[in-house]
């Protein structure tokens, strides 16, 4: 009597299916852990190759500015160092498709792809195993960008303004600050406003505190705006309030005009670092929306990158799932300058793509979150389609 015929194995995802043929493999696996960390590990290498070369960008512009004021060498470091988590979060996308695309290219140049394939993995099930480790960093990334990169670019551009200006300085929560002789103005919001060849500095909720020669508080006055015309400063909604002895008054005028040699360029390049909107954090973002729509000012910028911040998961998932399917064709073959060139294509491609739509949102004031929906699900259809046809 011989033995029973040997049955032979299933691919990995057929011995995991239950009853009704749907597949059970719990996630993760062996398999999915390689793939995984194949992922992480080349993600990781080109992030300190991009960061490394940003950073180093970065240094030699700042060098420029070494020497003005106190600002010095140490200084300038310093400074690059602060912003490095802010530079991180910025460049993850980037860094994750082409990252994605060199491990996967790798895997499929060693045939480790096609002896997955042959096991039974489907391309769901790799492109899972990619996605997975993608979606953790992204919110790592997303912390990041709401905590650690706002901090460190808020604390880099107070210490370069207080170095290079001693009458100057910026605060992380109570705005700006500058000095004019015994005058000590501090503004909660301000902007750039141009009108043909006409450009004009604007400080909004402006408070201005003049001392006496012993040390003494004189006044205070409150200022709804201040502009810097040619003619010198425009004050308008001006509060202010003596303090003389033991009495106190108080004025109220629409207009008043002040004689003050304050630098208003100096004020507008440290402005535009404290209010940069492209790196503050969602909820300084929405405070700003918020402000901006209660005094009736324009808060489209603010707008624009707050829903960026919202969208930055759903970009770096749709950059990824449209560049995984090369990986079953046309990484096979070639080098890693071919992985990186199509990574820096789909990259580029798609902030182009997305720049566009939040330009044209701009200019005929439709909804951000339409002009950011709209490149990730063309980027999506294409992945779509590109897995069908490599099925085919």
């Amino acid at each position: 009597m011989g033995l029973p015929a040997r049955r032979p194995h299933a691919p990995a995802e057929g011995r995991a299916r239950g009853q009704g043929g749907r597949v059970m493999a719990p996630f993760p696996k062996i398999h999915d852990l390689y793939v995984s960390r194949m992922v992480v590990m080349t993600v990781l290498l080109t992030w300190t190759v991009l960061v490394g070369l940003d950073v180093v960008n970065a240094m030699i512009s700042e060098f420029g500015d070494v020497g003005k004021g106190n600002y010095g060498l140490l200084d300038a470091v310093t400074y690059i160092v602060y912003t490095i988590p802010r530079r991180a979060y910025t460049m993850f996308p980037t860094v994750a498709v082409i990252g994605a695309l060199m491990a996967l290219g790798q895997l499929a140049a060693s045939s480790e792809l096609t002896a997955l394939r042959a096991l039974g993995l489907s391309r769901r099930r790799l492109s899972l195993s990619v996605a997975a480790p993608l979606l953790v960093l992204t919110a790592l990334m997303m912390v990041n960008g709401e905590t650690l990169g706002p901090w460190g670019q808020r604390s880099a551009d107070g210490m370069k303004t207080a170095a290079k200006s001693k009458d100057m300085a910026v605060a992380q929560f109570s705005g700006l600050w500058a000095r004019e002789g015994d005058i000590f103005l501090n503004a909660q919001n301000g902007q750039e406003h141009a009108d043909g060849k006409d450009t004009w500095l604007e400080l909004d909720d402006v408070r201005l505190f003049e001392f006496a020669d012993d040390g003494r508080l004189e006044s205070i006055a409150r200022v709804a705006t201040a502009e810097h015309r040619k003619s010198g400063w425009l004050l308008r909604g001006v509060k202010r309030t003596y303090f003389e002895g033991n009495s106190v008054t108080q004025t109220e005028v629409m207009e008043e005009h002040w004689t003050s040699q304050l630098d208003a360029a100096a004020l507008a390049a440290s402005a535009s670092n404290l209010w940069r909107p492209r790196y503050m954090s969602a909820r300084d973002l929405r405070d700003g929306i918020n402000y901006r729509k209660r005094n009736g000012l324009d808060a489209s910028e603010f707008e624009e990158h707050y829903w960026g911040r919202w969208f930055y998961p759903l970009n770096v998932l749709a950059l990824c799932l449209a560049a995984i399917p090369f990986a079953f064709g046309t990484l096979r073959s070639g080098g890693a300058g071919k992985r990186l060139f199509i990574g820096i294509v789909f990259a580029l491609g798609f902030w182009l793509l997305q720049m566009q739509f939040v330009k044209l949102a701009g200019v005929y004031r439709f909804d951000y979150r339409i002009a950011y929906l709209m490149p990730p699900v063309v980027m999506l259809g294409v992945s779509a389609w590109l897995f069908r046809r490599r099925s085919g």
